[in-house]
């Protein structure tokens, strides 16, 4: 991809950003136990965003359920869910091909039994974390758009973080259709910015 500087919206990354990937599992993507369409589809592009973030020295976070084997989200104990990301298991993994900088930390979140936390920030230090590192501005995406994508970036903007959703990274679960679209809307209107790779300014991956 050539430089492009020029690019009407184009971002450019600086001091105080940050990439968070959400939730890039096994579970997740297609042959998982709560698979998310197309969830396999986000993983290169994904990938291009960590080689910019990991060449510029800039923090990388993945967030990572994971769930005890009794966790209250599992259908065994009346909730919505078939049991997956089981701290440990193999569905638990990151997606295959994915290649984790060595800098890249991780948060683990919904490790406790009898609490649920579709976002990052629920029931983790990630906030404070961020902070101590100096960040103001996240990068976000992953899986899935309409639950632990929409959670993370809403509870990231009230934590007082300027967030760009990666648009072209994010996946929906679509339980009732058009909720992905729906959780988009939510997102910007909350005041995150939808932005595609091509609009990082400079050189490409």
């Amino acid at each position: 991809m050539n430089e492009t500087p020029d690019l009407p919206g184009a971002v450019q990354l600086r001091a105080g950003d940050a990439l968070l990937v959400v939730d890039l599992q096994r579970d997740f993507l297609p042959g998982g136990a709560l698979a998310v369409p197309d969830g396999d589809r986000v993983v290169p592009l994904l990938q291009r965003y960590l080689a910019r973030f990991e060449r510029t020295g800039l923090p990388i976070v993945f967030t990572r359920d994971w769930h005890p084997p009794d966790h209250v989200s599992f259908s065994v104990r009346g909730g919505p869910w078939p049991p997956h990301c089981v701290a440990g298991t193999p569905g638990a993994a990151f997606a295959p091909g994915l290649r984790l900088p060595a800098s890249a930390q991780l948060c683990s979140k919904a490790s406790r039994p009898d609490a649920e936390a579709y976002s990052g920030f629920e029931g983790t230090e990630l906030a404070a974390r961020l902070r101590s590192q100096g960040v103001r501005r996240l990068f976000v995406g992953g899986l899935a758009t309409d639950y632990c994508v929409k959670a993370t970036v809403l509870d990231a903007l009230r934590e007082g973080f300027e967030v760009l959703l990666l648009a072209d990274a994010v996946r929906a679960v679509n339980l009732h259709p058009g909720d992905g679209a729906r959780a988009e809307q939510a997102m910007t209107q909350a005041g995150a910015r939808p932005i595609r790779f091509e609009q990082l300014a400079g050189e490409g991956a």
